[in-house]
């Protein structure tokens, strides 16, 4: 476990991968006296490298470079899109079974994304495929929702969920993208952050080249969200 009990997924002299729990901000923010991952990390663990983040309320598979040549390795293969990357998310509505987004996405307003159009100058090209794994129909005042796999081929800000919300199937709870929540369960379970969750991570060992997957588990609140749903 790494500090803070925040699990360790892999570690080498090269490379540091956790289970970043939702809540946490990779980077510093602009909150005074908030202790970024990376820095608790750091001062443990010594000098790392941010190499991609994850939004605030998003948890799972999170990759530091502990070294500048992994850092200027891995920078390459997520530029070129090489890492395959899978999320999983809670969202509204009931998605078709398969479904794909090609829709630029360019800086909105205070923080926020928005989907672009086609040759707007700002828009930086996206795309990401949707697979739905289960549906939960509406019932006791719950709108319909849905678990859906999602794989960006590209690392824009706030893809995910920009391409969810212009399928007209927001996350669950968005602030920014949808309602802001919290979703309050029949059960009594609540869901009041943002369900996503990055799942997998495939890529190259920035060092040795071979295959590197990693994986984290469903954090509890999602577990007892999708528990309380079925």
């Amino acid at each position: 476990m790494a500090p803070g009990a925040v699990p360790v997924l892999h570690a080498d002299a090269h490379v540091l991968a956790v289970d970043k729990p939702a809540g946490r901000l990779v980077i510093p923010g602009r909150t005074p006296g908030e202790a970024s991952l990376r820095e608790e990390l750091e001062a443990a663990l010594g000098r790392l490298w941010v190499v991609h983040r994850l939004d605030r309320g998003t948890s799972g598979v999170l990759v530091l470079a502990r070294t500048a040549d992994a850092h200027r390795a891995l920078n390459v293969a997520f530029d070129r899109g090489e890492p395959e990357k899978t999320y999983l998310a809670i969202v509204r509505g009931s998605p078709a079974a398969e479904f794909r987004v090609d829709v630029p996405v360019a800086a909105g307003r205070k923080g926020r994304m928005r989907a672009g159009r086609l040759g707007e100058s700002r828009a930086k090209p996206a795309g990401t495929t949707f697979r739905t794994l289960q549906r939960f129909p509406a019932r006791e005042g719950r709108p319909d929702l849905a678990l859906v796999e999602c794989r960006p081929e590209t690392g824009r800000t706030h893809q995910i969920r920009v391409h969810l919300a212009h399928a007209g199937a927001p996350l669950a709870v968005d602030p920014d993208y949808g309602d802001p929540g919290p979703l309050v369960l029949p059960s009594g379970a609540v869901l009041d952050r943002t369900p996503l969750h990055a799942s997998r991570l495939a890529l190259r060992h920035p060092a040795t080249g071979e295959p590197l997957v990693l994986e984290a588990p469903l954090p509890r609140d999602l577990e007892a969200a999708l528990a309380a749903l079925r």
